[in-house]
């Protein structure tokens, strides 16, 4: 185990604090929650937050080429949701939607930050948003500080700098000290972000040096209870991986029969005043007009359709190495059987590349740098609001209280994460701040369970594609979709159809009018902000 990851900074509960990282001490000490039996000391959370990681990239959640053996463990000894979502399909707004229990809407933090510049070519202006998560927000971390938890964020914040930092939200440890979205200077030393070179020590992969710090941070506060929130870069681009997994997959690639069928698929704009349909656009990519990657003729873009990127599959497969390493620190210091343990995505797989210029031009020899994944039998990427953009993988493991190996269905969504850990943890909820989430933690116990209808608000242009800004309702089975330039709506059937390929909003034209209605009266109770024309 490397030691010295942590100066000697502490905090009034006695953690040691990442370099130029530590929070004030507070005005008085809290009581050391040590002196208290294990049986009555509230259980540790580990909160594993993967970026961009889509919900068929783990192999139990259909992925034949990842390998990801931790996490599949993790679902036999916990709950695996096949219905749970982000809150939005790019990452701000979801990560201040789970630490606040609010929707992205009501806090005004709709779009990532500081989010997409405008183009002279687009109809709306972008709704206006907050620049940071506020500080009067009373975070999920604040709430455990007050029971007496010791808290770390160890990788991604990416909701604000300076005084909106981690360290003034309810974290007494943070590292890197860094906000922004994309690790700087990538995946490899000499890294450019403070609180990550450790004196005496070998810099290493990114993914690895977080680890590290997790595993210390576990060590130190093992007399609990900690919240140890490990918000990954990874698999966030730059789609780099780690040398000898790279190695790893592109031997295995070799061994395998190519993928059957076409490598990218063509998406257009569903809002355009005629849009394509699925027959025009599978004509589209045989023509000399669309065969380059970028923007194409008719807002047309390109979605992959194959998990065969061996520099992201070794990003994965390093996400799996850190929660076994995790898990197996818990399990050497006695602490498994008092944490709970959950497994989630900020949005989904990055299926779409980026084109927050327009003008870009991906070479063929660089699209395993642009394209990380596929979301099949999902439709669309990260940056979409179809299923491929929010659809996301979960697994809570409850020790003694929840259900083991089991699946459940039921939609659940990021603001429910606040009451849900509260719950678990035995501790009073807060429903005046977690105002949008509801508590999933029956259905981990394998009891009934029924959130309501979830939505979503993006009142943006994505980087990841051509689609006019939207929301989204959905309601049991129900999915409605509406887009903002010209008013159109999708509506699909999840249930039969969660490809989401058979538009039914003319057929069944009671149930879009229902579904869109409630949308809009949601939008209002919410007071979310709305584009504004040019």
């Amino acid at each position: 185990m490397k030691r010295g990851l942590f100066p000697a900074c502490l905090t009034a509960l006695g953690v040691p604090l990442v370099l130029g990282a530590c929070a004030a001490e507070p005005d008085a000490p809290a009581s050391s929650p040590a002196a208290a039996a294990a049986t009555e000391r509230p259980p540790n959370i580990v909160f594993f937050l993967v970026d961009d990681m889509g919900w068929r990239d783990v192999g139990v959640f259909g992925s034949t080429f990842y390998e990801t053996p931790h996490i599949d463990a993790l679902a036999e000894q916990g709950v695996r949701f096949t219905n749970a979502y982000a809150a939005t399909h790019v990452c701000s707004p979801t990560r201040a939607s789970l630490l606040t229990g609010k929707y992205p809407a009501r806090l005004r933090l709709t779009d990532w930050l500081p989010g997409r510049r405008e183009h002279a070519f687009e109809r709306l202006l972008s709704a206006e948003k907050l620049a940071a998560l506020p500080l009067e927000e009373v975070t999920l971390a604040e709430a455990l500080q007050e029971h007496g938890y010791s808290t770390a964020i160890l990788g991604k914040w990416h909701l604000g700098g300076a005084e909106a930092g981690p360290l003034h939200q309810g974290f007494d440890v943070q590292a890197p000290d860094f906000p922004g979205s994309t690790p700087r200077g990538g995946y490899f030393p000499p890294y450019l972000m403070a609180g990550l070179v450790v004196e005496g020590e070998e810099d290493e992969y990114l993914t690895d040096r977080l680890t590290d710090f997790a595993v210390e941070f576990i060590e130190q506060s093992q007399d609990g209870p900690f919240f140890l929130y490990l918000s990954h870069f990874a698999v966030h681009d730059p789609i780099e991986g780690r040398p000898d997994l790279v190695l790893k997959y592109r031997e295995k690639a070799a061994r395998m029969e190519p993928p059957a069928g076409p490598a990218f698929l063509l998406e257009g704009n569903p809002d355009d005043p005629e849009p394509l349909s699925r027959a025009q656009l599978n004509a589209l990519l045989e023509q000399p007009s669309h065969q380059e990657h970028g923007v194409l003729p008719q807002d047309t873009v390109k979605i992959k359709q194959h998990q065969d990127n061996v520099e992201f599959a070794a990003m994965v497969t390093a996400i799996d190495d850190s929660l076994g390493r995790v898990q197996s620190a818990l399990d050497r210091l006695g602490l498994t059987e008092n944490t709970i343990v959950v497994f989630y995505s900020d949005n989904g797989g990055m299926a779409a590349a980026n084109l927050g210029n327009p003008a870009r031009k991906i070479p063929p020899d660089l699209l395993d740098v642009a394209y990380s994944t596929s979301n099949l039998p999902l439709r669309g990427a990260k940056g979409w609001l179809y299923e491929g953009g929010i659809r996301v993988p979960l697994i809570v493991r409850w020790p003694g209280a929840g259900q083991t190996g089991a699946v459940r269905d039921e939609p659940v969504i990021s603001p429910d994460f606040y009451p849900t850990l509260l719950e678990m943890a035995g501790l009073p909820a807060r429903p005046d701040q977690h105002v949008d989430g509801t508590s999933f933690a029956a259905a981990l116990q394998g009891q009934d369970f029924e959130r309501g209808a979830i939505y979503w608000h993006f009142p943006h242009y994505s980087n990841h594609g051509m689609q006019s800004p939207g929301g989204a309702v959905r309601d049991g089975a129900w999915k409605l979709l509406e887009y903002f330039e010209n008013g159109t709506v999708q509506l699909f059937d999840l249930e039969n159809d969660p490809g989401e390929q058979r538009d039914l909003a003319a057929e069944q034209s009671a149930k879009a009018a229902e579904l869109r209605d409630r949308l809009h009266a949601w939008r209002e109770s919410v007071s979310a902000a709305m584009p504004r024309s040019r």
